[in-house]
C-alpha cells in the first residue's frame, strides 16, 4: 500500500540561473549538490524576505514541518557546497510554481512534478539582454534579477521569456 502523494509546494521564484560552481575548478572535476526549486524558495522566504515559519509555509502551502525540514536540507547543502567546494545545480521538486495552480509555464498541475521546469524546458540560462512575449513578439529591457517568465508583456499581458528561447 502506497502513502499518500506529496503535497506540491507553492514556489514565487523559479531562478534564470540554475548552476553555481566554484571558481577556476573545472566542472569535470566537480562534485554536485542538487538544490531542489522548493528549498530555493526556502531560503528565498526565510533569508531574503525574512517572514517566519509559519508565514513561509503558509506561502509554499505546506506545514511548518514540512517546512522547516525543507529550509534544513536546504541549509544543509549550500554549507556542503561552501566548505567542500562543491557546485551547486538548482532543479526539479515537487513544486507548483504559479499561484493559479497551473504549474510551470502554465502548462498543467502535473508538470512541476519531479522534474522541476516541465517537459521540454532545460535550465535557465540567465544574462538575457531582452525579454521576448511569445504572443506578439514585443521587447522590453531584462530587469536584472526578475526572471523573465515573472514579467509580463506591457502590450499584451503574456509572460515574457529570454531572448535566448526564440
Amino acid at each position: 500500500m502506497r502513502g499518500r502523494p506529496k503535497r506540491l509546494r507553492i514556489i514565487g521564484f523559479n531562478p534564470e540561473t540554475t548552476y553555481f560552481k566554484p571558481a577556476g575548478v573545472p566542472m569535470r572535476m566537480l562534485e554536485e549538490e542538487i538544490l531542489t526549486l522548493d528549498e530555493v524558495e526556502a531560503i528565498r522566504l526565510s533569508d531574503l524576505e525574512d517572514l517566519n515559519q509559519e508565514q513561509a509555509a503558509e506561502k509554499m502551502g505546506i506545514s511548518r514541518i514540512t517546512y522547516l525540514r525543507i529550509l534544513h536540507q536546504a541549509h544543509n547543502k549550500v554549507a556542503k557546497s561552501l566548505i567542500l567546494g562543491k557546485a551547486i545545480r538548482m532543479k526539479g521538486g515537487d513544486i507548483m510554481p504559479n499561484y493559479d495552480g497551473t504549474g510551470p509555464r502554465g502548462q498543467g498541475p502535473l508538470t512541476g512534478r519531479k522534474g522541476g521546469l516541465g517537459r521540454g524546458q532545460g535550465q535557465g540560462l540567465g544574462g538575457t539582454n531582452q525579454c521576448v512575449c511569445s504572443k506578439c513578439g514585443e521587447t522590453t529591457p531584462h530587469a536584472k534579477g526578475v526572471p523573465c517568465s515573472q514579467t509580463k508583456c506591457p502590450k499584451c499581458g503574456s509572460p515574457m521569456r529570454g531572448d535566448f528561447c526564440k
